[in-house]
């Protein structure tokens, strides 16, 4: 059975890999990319979309601009340690085309609000950065809240942060949307650092789709392994990257990829913890939980799938 789907992504390069999980997965109707900001500023992740869906021959799959900063600031500059790992253009310095049509001229926000009333259950949103969009909408309409099936890649609950101790990057992006969202959206998966840190990417998987032949599949080896050399100096305990991205379009996909442990979840929003996603003490004895925090990940069953769908895009 088919889902439809809308990522909302700030396209460095885990993002990219997420885009081409979606266009290669059979069970996925992509009917829009909304742009966020964080790996990149938001017009550079919107220019990356469309690129690469041009390269990956979807060039019918819609782009929408986002919010470009977060909800307490009025401007956006990418962290330096962003640039380093996704490179400054968000894509490991590969260069592709320049992409051969424009954003539609509908905002991100209103576009997620218009297809959640249209769609409903039928459709699972997946944000990979940024809160900022998702937040707008529940603002701007309670329906949102109430009927928006959400995957998203961010925060940390049981390991420690990427951007400190307590606070992953995404959520370190924008702590009060993330903390609007957790708090008030009725269905929330949240696919963090917990688990995605075990899904590891290696040279060995992108020379398959080097050995391809196909630009596609060059051009996505030369960016994952951009990611793959930066990791060997963020992270060279690892022995990989991370599929962080990837592995929450997984899930929309697939939700037996995972364990959950159903929670009510806040953000810490002052203080030196501020970006932790942590149990919301308010809430802990009630019944209703709305998040569904990944405590485990098969993560050999998540490579296969995803070296499946990739091999799909880069043919």
């Amino acid at each position: 059975m088919s889902k439809k789907v809308i990522l909302d992504l700030d396209t460095g390069i885990d993002d990219s890999l997420a885009l081409a999980y979606a266009v290669g997965s059979p069970e996925v109707e992509l009917i829009g990319v909304t742009g966020t900001y964080g790996n990149v500023l938001l017009s550079t992740g919107v220019i990356n979309n469309l690129a690469l869906l041009d390269l990956f021959g979807r060039t019918d799959v819609p782009v929408f601009p986002g919010i470009p900063h977060s909800s307490t600031t009025d401007s956006f500059e990418v962290l330096e340690i962003s640039s380093f790992i996704h490179g400054e253009n968000g894509l490991g310095e590969v260069e592709l085309p320049a992409p051969t049509r424009r954003p539609e001229p509908t905002m991100a926000v209103d576009f997620l609000i218009e297809s959640v009333r249209t769609y409903g259950d039928d459709l699972v949103i997946v944000p990979t950065g940024a809160l900022t969009n998702i937040a707008a909408a529940v603002a701007k309409d309670p329906y949102f809240a109430e009927n928006a099936h959400l995957v998203m890649m961010g925060g940390a609950l049981t390991v420690p942060g990427n951007v400190n101790q307590w606070t992953e990057a995404n959520i370190n992006q924008d702590p009060e949307a993330a903390d609007v969202v957790l708090r008030n959206c009725a269905d929330v998966t949240m696919v963090g650092l917990d688990v995605s840190l075990q899904t590891l990417l290696t040279y060995k998987e992108t020379a398959q789709w080097r050995h391809a032949g196909s630009t596609a599949g060059t051009a996505l080896a030369d960016i994952a392994d951009y990611y793959i050399r930066a990791y060997e100096t963020t992270a060279p305990h690892l022995g990989g990257c991370g599929l962080h991205d990837p592995l929450a379009v997984a899930v929309a996909v697939d939700p037996t990829l995972i364990d959950v442990l159903p929670h009510n979840i806040k953000v810490d929003l002052a203080g030196p913890t501020r970006g932790r996603t942590i149990g919301n003490e308010e809430r802990l004895n009630d019944p209703i939980k709305n998040v569904k925090v990944a405590v485990r990940v098969d993560a050999h069953r998540f490579l296969i799938e995803f070296m499946n769908r990739i091999g799909k895009v880069v043919k």
